[in-house]
């Protein structure tokens, strides 16, 4: 299998990140890594993914923000870090495993598959034979967000803010993550923006022939989540900051 380097973003994750969960996967025969981003904590979360870069230092590494930065940043610095590891892929997972790591493997046999793909999208589609489950509230105002991400960029994408995703580590990777998002909330739209932006009149692939959305087979709402209801209007402000910056340069 290739490699792989998966970006876990911790801000205070210490008492619910699932450190037995992450051991009893890289105990497996594959070639993927963890890199866990401490984005300033201030409970005992750097300590805990620390014990675990101590116990397997090749499979678990830690990079240390000192400050709070955000998500958005924390992820950017770590998918730079990974790129500059050498590996095949590097990517992006939440840290309350809400979709499990087993579909890390899947992503990357899908991108093996099909060399075309540069982008591997989970998408939370609920469908007969797949386990997925969100709160109701958290499903349809995820929904009226999704849609008016897709018409916002111009892209049928379904499900933007689901927290896996997947980067073949092509040359035109790293431009996608130099600069520092605009967005705080909705840097996934954000990627995709510069994607779009970085192929529009050029003769590369378009986004719609290197980006795959794969319907996850799993994915649990997880308690503790730090996303709440403001969040969402600031989310739809970020949008519309989103469409300023990147449309208007056409």
């Amino acid at each position: 299998m290739a490699s792989a380097v998966i970006v876990v973003p911790c801000y205070n994750e210490g008492h619910r990140l699932d450190v037995a969960t992450f051991r009893s996967f890289t105990a497996g025969s594959h070639r993927i890594a963890f890199l866990f981003v401490n984005d300033g904590s201030t409970d005992d979360t750097l300590a805990v993914i620390e014990s675990l870069t101590a116990s397997d230092p090749d499979r678990f590494r830690v990079l240390n923000l000192r400050r709070n930065s955000g998500k958005a940043e924390a992820v950017r610095q770590g998918i730079l870090a990974g790129i500059d590891a050498k590996t095949d892929y590097v990517g992006f997972w939440d840290a309350d495993l809400a979709t499990p790591l087993s579909t890390i493997r899947e992503f990357i046999e899908v991108a093996d598959a099909r060399p075309e793909l540069e982008v591997i999208i989970g998408s939370r589609v609920k469908l007969l034979g797949r386990d997925i489950e969100r709160r109701p509230a958290r499903h349809y105002s995820g929904r009226v967000f999704a849609t008016a991400a897709s018409v916002i960029l111009d892209l049928p994408v379904y499900d933007t803010q689901c927290g896996a995703k997947l980067f073949r580590c092509s040359s035109t990777l790293p431009s996608l993550f130099q600069q520092r998002f605009v967005s705080r909330w909705v840097f996934d739209v954000e990627i995709l923006a510069r994607l779009i932006e970085a192929r529009r009149a050029s003769s590369l692939a378009q986004p719609e022939q290197v980006v795959y959305e794969s319907p996850l087979r799993q994915w649990h709402d997880v308690a503790g989540s730090k996303v709440r209801w403001i969040d969402f209007a600031r989310s739809a402000w970020d949008l519309l900051r989103i469409r300023a910056h990147y449309r208007m340069r056409r």
